[in-house]
């Protein structure tokens, strides 16, 4: 044998390899995978794939939402008061508030760096510091659910997320009221919406026009708008159901319950016909429901029965109250009684 003689290189298996390569390189850029990595070897920087959003704003829900059992498990939940709503009751915030906002938000912008996070509370760094993130993971999807993929440019989404709603009944043990939420608005409309209950663990999620969580595909809802039972607010329970009376007849029944989440699911779970509230109220709470509730067939507006806008360059404050159904013959016929009642008159 010739040691000196030298090696020769197959071009055929170089090319080979070549094309191995290449075929690794291109799935990994169109690749679904289970890490937020692969955001980053998206074809356009200035795109978001909603399908990996949804994905994550589904983790993001419910990551929070075990800070908020977590800390609901503590002998001291840190109670501070925010000062007083317009009704004149108290609003609280507790280190659950912190926590939560802190895996949501801060987990959400570790996938996505240049999402917008709108988030009713700021990040508190201390706290932050103990929570553990989150990586995507698509198995939170349940492979009975076609979800598509759909590429759309990052500038026009706006993420809003609740990370303790109905933080007031969360203080005094009422936890059948608490939810974390996450909405994905697009060019300002409510477009994907996540309302997660921490305490039965019990995930309600839809995607408009494009995809339904498990628990939402077979409900049927009645148009019958002759009985109606309007769920309000606890903090305002009194004079909205006498403006209930009035406007819809004596015959209305009228509810009351904690959090702007809880209140839309039993809209959609037909417990109430409708979801009435007639003060100003922040697009954290409601923007997940209107979502959901557009994505079933039904509808959320605000008194005066216009859309309400999820664009980061509008307020967070909806100053004009909302109604909410889940049937939109049922919205049209309660909020033309609204409008022919001309108690909300701007």
């Amino acid at each position: 044998m010739n040691l000196g003689r030298s090696i020769r290189i197959n071009k055929c298996g170089v090319v080979i390899l070549g094309l191995l390569f290449m075929c690794i390189l291109y799935y990994l850029w169109n690749s679904n995978g289970a890490n937020g990595a692969s955001y980053a070897f998206s074809k356009n920087p200035n795109e978001i794939n909603l399908r990996k959003l949804l994905i994550g704003s589904i983790q993001a829900a419910q990551h929070g939402g075990f800070e908020v059992v977590a800390v609901s498990k503590m002998r001291d939940l840190h109670e501070q008061s925010k000062g007083k709503t317009k009704e004149g009751a108290n609003n609280p915030v507790t280190d659950a508030d912190y926590r939560s906002n802190c895996v949501m938000k801060n987990g959400l912008l570790r996938i996505f760096p240049k999402l917008k996070v709108i988030s009713e509370e700021d990040d508190r760094q201390e706290q932050c510091a103990e929570v553990q993130l989150f990586d995507l993971d698509p198995t939170v999807l349940p492979e009975s659910v076609t979800v598509p993929d759909e590429r759309v440019n990052i500038d026009d989404v706006d993420v809003w997320i609740d990370p303790l709603d109905a933080t007031q009944e969360y203080t005094e043990r009422l936890h059948e009221y608490v939810t974390t939420m996450v909405c994905v608005a697009v060019k300002g409309v409510p477009t994907i919406g996540i309302i997660h209950n921490p305490f039965t663990m019990k995930t309600t999620w839809a995607w408009r026009d494009r995809a339904l969580s498990e628990s939402l595909a077979n409900l049927k809802h009645d148009a019958d708008v002759k009985h109606p039972t309007i769920i309000v607010s606890r903090s305002h329970a009194g004079a909205v159901k006498e403006q209930s009376k009035q406007i819809f007849g004596e015959n209305a029944q009228v509810i009351s319950a904690g959090g702007a989440g809880f209140k839309v699911l039993q809209v959609i779970q037909n417990n109430a016909t409708a979801y009435l509230h007639t003060t100003h109220i922040k697009k954290w709470d409601i923007c997940a429901g209107d979502a959901i509730l557009g994505a079933i067939g039904g509808r959320m507006s605000d008194l005066h029965n216009e859309n309400i806008v999820y664009h980061r360059d509008t307020p967070a404050l909806n100053p004009s109250g909302l109604l909410a159904t889940a049937l939109t013959e049922t919205h049209e016929a309660y909020i033309k009684r609204i409008v022919e009642s001309k108690r909300f008159v701007r």
